[in-house]
């Protein structure tokens, strides 16, 4: 953030800079969509050649950047990846904010330690690993280096994996894992004044019962990355569930799109703090509904078990997220930052045309 003038419209918690802490590195989305195209290309032509001059050039940042992100959001467990700087001291937030995830008060582990992983960087990492294999044919690496990237994304992104670290078997859920209890709380604490003043007011959280490591039970955004990063094979048992889990009402279903936590968190449309309000506890974001599409429309063309089930799901996540996004527009005039999952009705910042610009894709069903 580069100047006074816009620095003083943002936060101090969101102008935090670390060299330690990262965003998630969603530019491995078009740079893969680049490389695969020029893979599957049949005949040379200009844009072709220009595609790979621009990957070749871009390698070695991109080999520096990937071992960057690999080394510095490792976790604690090797094969594990958290994301880093969530405050483990914070008294005022009822769940820690996990900013650099860029799903900032989305419900983690409640106490933040060393001990964390969690399942969108791991699915994050599969994707960054499996990128940087295609680019490396298509730049052409050394061809001991893409088949590095190429065995990294198998280890990273397999079921074996995802089933150690993240996979709940009674509910069909990936997870976060971390120290966690469900019982916690914002309370007003009071603080004596000294001469006989009137006590001064806190709102702060209180933790009623002890945390203890396990894989945190809240099912929103981050439990789909295992199914939007594509690291369910079409056959399996686990990509059944998670479809299931995806039409189901009373969790992430609406009429209006995915909701991005499940009413049945704890922490479902509650404030983080006292001024802070639920932001990814609940409301419709279309930067997650376009990558389910996404996943969903790619699972729809592989032949499989659950083959039907994605195209039916996908048809009718697309048509809620265009009903109201578009209905909207033509009530507001704006595209929106965000959308209520009970009504539809637009959130936030406005006009957005952000990833809410994506609108545009979802209509052309560019995927």
């Amino acid at each position: 953030i580069l100047g006074k003038e816009a620095r003083a419209r943002v936060p101090g918690d969101f102008m935090v800079q670390h060299p330690s802490h990262a965003n998630p590195p969603s530019l491995f989305l078009p740079l893969l969509a680049h490389a695969t195209s020029a893979a599957a290309a049949t005949a040379d032509s200009a844009e072709l050649a220009a595609t790979k001059a621009f990957l070749k050039r871009a390698w070695p940042r991109l080999e520096a950047w990937y071992q960057w992100f690999n080394t510095t959001q490792a976790g604690q467990t090797p094969g594990t990846y958290m994301w880093k700087g969530r405050d483990s001291s914070t008294e005022s937030e009822l769940n820690p904010k996990t900013l650099m995830s860029g799903l900032d008060d989305y419900p983690r582990a409640s106490h933040p330690t060393a001990d964390e992983r969690h399942v969108d960087l791991l699915a994050w990492m599969a994707l960054a690993s499996r990128a940087m294999a295609e680019i490396g044919l298509v730049a052409g690496a050394p061809a001991k280096a893409v088949a590095k990237y190429a065995s990294a994304a198998a280890a990273v992104g397999s079921m074996q994996r995802l089933q150690d670290l993240h996979y709940d078997a009674a509910s069909g859920q990936f997870r976060d894992y971390g120290l966690h209890t469900e019982d916690v709380e914002l309370v007003w604490r009071e603080i004596p004044q000294p001469n006989g003043q009137p006590p001064q007011r806190e709102y702060v959280r209180q933790v009623n019962a002890k945390p203890s490591l396990q894989l945190v039970p809240a099912f929103g955004y981050v439990a789909l990355f295992p199914l939007i990063m594509r690291l369910l094979p079409a056959d399996s048992h686990e990509l059944g569930q998670q479809l299931e889990l995806l039409r189901q009402e009373q969790l992430l279903w609406t009429d209006y799109g995915l909701r991005s936590l499940a009413p049945t968190s704890s922490i479902y449309k509650k404030y983080n703090t006292e001024h802070d309000a639920p932001y990814w506890r609940g409301q419709v974001w279309i930067n997650v509904n376009y990558l389910t599409l996404k996943a969903l429309h790619h699972y729809s063309t592989v032949a499989g078990p659950h083959q039907q089930a994605a195209a039916e799901l996908f048809t009718d996540l697309r048509a809620n997220l265009l009903a109201n996004i578009i209905g909207r527009y033509n009530s507001t005039g704006y595209l929106w930052e965000q959308y209520d999952d009970v009504d539809g009705v637009p959130k936030g910042s406005h006009p957005f045309t952000g990833w809410t610009a994506l609108v545009t894709l979802v209509a052309s069903e560019m995927f």
